[in-house]
C-alpha cells in the first residue's frame, strides 16, 4: 500500500474528466505535487498541480517527462480515446490510433516510469480499465481495454520485485465528455477518484468501482453471450 499524503503523482490525461477528478482528490488527500498531462495543457490555479504537455503515443515525450518528474511515487495511467465505430465498418487507422493511446501509450508510460518508481521506494502504478474490458459491444475501445487489463496483470508480476503496487481499475460509464453521448446511467468522476485512492491506500490489486462492474466480472464464469453491453439505442 502507498500513502497519498506527501506523495508526488502523475496523472495522464489529467485536466479533464476522470483525470481532473484524480488530480483534485490527490491534493485534497495531501499529495505534495501532481503532474497532470494533456496534449495542450491549460494553466492551473493550484500550485500543487503542475500541467505538462504529453502525447502518450510519443516515446520521446514520455522519456522527457520521466527525466523531469524524477520524484514521482504514483502513476495513474488515465489517458485514453474513444472512437465509436463497429469493428466491421471501422477505419483501420482509427483502430490503430485507439490501441496506440489506450494500450501502447499506457505501456510506454509504465515502462518509462518503472525505474522512477523503483528509485522512490516502489510506489504505485494505476491503470484505468473499464467494464468494457470484459464486455462485448464496444468495438476497438473495449478490445483496447481488454488488452490493457491483460498488460496490467502481467505488469503486476513484473513490478512486484521492486515493490511497486499495481492497481487495475474497472468502472462503468463516468459522467465525462467522453461518455456524454452514451445514453446510460453514469457515475460521478469524484466518486471514481475516491474509490481508486482508497484502493491505493488499502493495498488493492484491483478496484471494481460500481455494481455494474462487479456484476460483469461475476458473469465471466458464464456464457459469453452474457457479456454483451448495450451502449447505443
Amino acid at each position: 500500500m502507498v500513502a497519498i499524503e506527501n506523495s508526488v503523482a502523475l496523472v495522464t490525461g489529467g485536466q479533464r474528466g476522470l483525470g481532473k477528478a484524480f488530480a483534485e482528490a490527490l491534493v485534497e488527500r495531501g499529495a505534495a505535487k501532481v503532474y497532470v498531462t494533456a496534449r495542450k495543457p491549460a494553466t492551473s490555479d493550484d500550485p500543487r498541480i503542475l500541467p505538462v504537455a504529453l502525447d502518450v503515443t510519443d516515446q520521446d515525450a514520455v522519456s522527457s517527462l520521466a527525466a523531469q518528474a524524477r520524484e514521482v511515487t504514483i502513476v495513474i495511467n488515465n489517458a485514453g480515446v474513444l472512437i465509436p465505430s463497429p469493428l466491421l465498418k471501422a477505419d483501420m487507422a482509427d483502430v490503430v490510433a485507439t490501441f496506440d493511446t489506450n494500450v501502447f501509450g499506457a505501456l510506454r508510460v509504465a515502462q518509462t516510469f518503472a525505474p522512477v518508481l523503483a528509485a522512490n521506494g516502489g510506489g504505485a502504478l494505476v491503470d484505468i480499465h473499464s467494464v468494457l474490458s470484459w464486455g462485448a459491444g464496444a468495438a476497438a475501445y473495449g478490445a483496447s481495454k481488454a488488452a490493457l487489463w491483460s498488460i496490467t496483470n502481467s505488469l503486476r508480476v513484473e513490478l512486484a520485485p521492486q515493490g511497486t503496487q499495481v492497481v487495475g481499475v474497472h468502472l462503468g460509464f463516468a459522467d465525462t465528455d467522453m461518455a456524454a453521448g452514451i445514453p446510460v446511467p453514469k457515475i460521478s468522476p469524484a466518486e471514481v477518484a475516491i474509490a481508486v485512492l482508497d484502493g491505493i491506500e488499502g493495498g488493492a490489486d484491483e478496484v471494481l468501482v460500481d455494481e455494474v462492474t462487479r456484476r460483469m466480472k461475476a458473469a465471466l464464469s458464464g456464457p459469453v453471450g452474457g457479456l454483451t453491453v448495450t451502449i447505443g439505442r
